[in-house]
């Protein structure tokens, strides 16, 4: 846990400096060093249903926790479909994948073998989990924006990047990820 805290301090000097902050990260509710909310919710991945809790992913190491608007769309197929390219990257550097979004679970079951190709799990995100991350999308009730948040095994947020465009989502989650395992 020592090597965590080191590099939580770490990130969040360079986060105050403006150097690993992703764009527009200051419209999100969780800076970098700020406790991750703890959540439980129906996730899904191949198709099957499962009941998923964050705290207990993070004991297996880093998260990165996705936010996406809605399954099946342009934006969010491409999205799911590099981070499902990426998962054996982001699992190389010690990290799962996890996608969320406002979509009911059935939905979000077959996304998970549609476009996120049963790579990795994407969860149904509630009321209560999108308030608490500042994900709501405004003037569009129901749906998420889109913001990707990398959280270290301690719970507390390392990375955070906000933009309506899914394009470097991928890249630059992976590398925060990889920069955590360098350390």
């Amino acid at each position: 846990m020592r090597r965590w805290t080191k590099w939580i301090t770490l990130v969040g000097a360079l986060g105050a400096v403006g150097l690993f902050v992703g764009s527009r990260a200051a419209t999100s509710a969780l800076a970098v060093g700020a406790q991750a909310p703890d959540f439980t919710t129906r996730g899904a991945i191949g198709g099957k249903m499962f009941t998923f809790k964050l705290s207990d992913q993070l004991k297996k190491g880093p998260v990165v926790l996705y936010f996406f608007p809605a399954a099946f769309t342009p934006g969010c197929t491409a999205e799911a479909h590099e981070f499902a390219e990426n998962v054996d990257a982001f699992r190389a550097a010690g990290a799962e994948v996890v996608g969320m979004s406002a979509d009911p679970i059935d939905k979000l079951a077959k996304f998970s073998v549609e476009e996120c190709r049963s790579k990795f799990p994407v969860a149904s995100a509630g009321p209560g989990v999108i308030a608490k991350y500042d994900v709501a999308m405004p003037l569009r009730v129901g749906l998420t924006n889109r913001t990707s948040y990398v959280i270290a095994p301690t719970g507390r947020v390392v990375y955070v990047h906000s933009a309506l465009s899914y394009k470097d989502h991928v890249k630059n989650t992976l590398a925060a990820v990889q920069a955590i395992k360098a350390k």
